[in-house]
């Protein structure tokens, strides 16, 4: 049995308030190529950061960054890299490690090396939102294939848009405070350590939209 529980706003807010810190620097440091904008997602937004009190990994935050690159002067790659660099300059004046890489996204962590712990991480992606010509939100993002070595723009895929929708009506129909209760019991019976936070809560959605008849509407 896991031990998860929520983390306070009152926990995050200094974690975010030094986050914002860290973007604000890379901000300024690009700003001759492009600026870009940024925003707090996932469990962040929905305030469902959860850290399991029993183990050494603590809790994780989302970050979007929206590049204005309207000329698109910068390849992928060179969005990627110079956001990065930018990046491990400005987490140097704080507690973070350098960023790591990955498909989607950079990871910052601040660590205590002594307890050998992570304290809290940070995973920034980088995206593009716009609408089609019939109005519809989309979004892409930045992905890095580490095998051939290369960066490209690709669209998220209809699940996320699905999921979406779904909350939203979960919200209209007053359903929330049940969301959180289903998913934080679901992270505690969960015993599959490569399940991820996200998959957990793609199941918590459509349990609750099943049980309420979203899908007969």
């Amino acid at each position: 049995m896991n031990n998860f529980e929520y983390v306070t706003r009152k926990q995050l807010s200094p974690v975010k308030k030094e986050l914002i810190q860290i973007i604000n620097s890379v901000q300024n440091l690009v700003r001759e190529d492009f600026t870009f904008q940024f925003y707090f997602v996932g469990s962040v937004k929905r305030n469902m950061v959860t850290y399991d009190v029993g183990t050494n990994i603590g809790y994780d935050l989302d970050v979007n960054i929206q590049v204005n690159d309207n000329d698109c002067r910068f390849s992928e790659k060179e969005i990627k890299n110079k956001i990065g660099s930018a990046l491990n300059k400005a987490v140097s004046h704080f507690a973070y490690d350098n960023a790591e890489d990955s498909t989607r996204v950079f990871t910052i962590k601040v660590k205590d090396r002594k307890n050998s712990r992570i304290l809290h991480s940070c995973d920034l992606a980088i995206v593009n939102d716009y609408m089609d010509d019939e109005g519809n939100k989309h979004q892409e993002y930045i992905h890095f294939n580490k095998k051939q070595k290369s960066y490209s723009w690709k669209e998220q895929p209809e699940e996320y848009y699905l999921l979406n929708e779904k909350v939203e009506w979960i919200k209209d129909n007053k359903y929330w405070n049940e969301v959180r209760e289903l998913y934080l019991y679901k992270k505690n019976i969960n015993t599959d350590i490569h399940k991820h936070s996200r998959s957990i809560y793609a199941e918590t959605i459509h349990e609750i939209c099943q049980k309420y008849g979203y899908y007969n509407s």
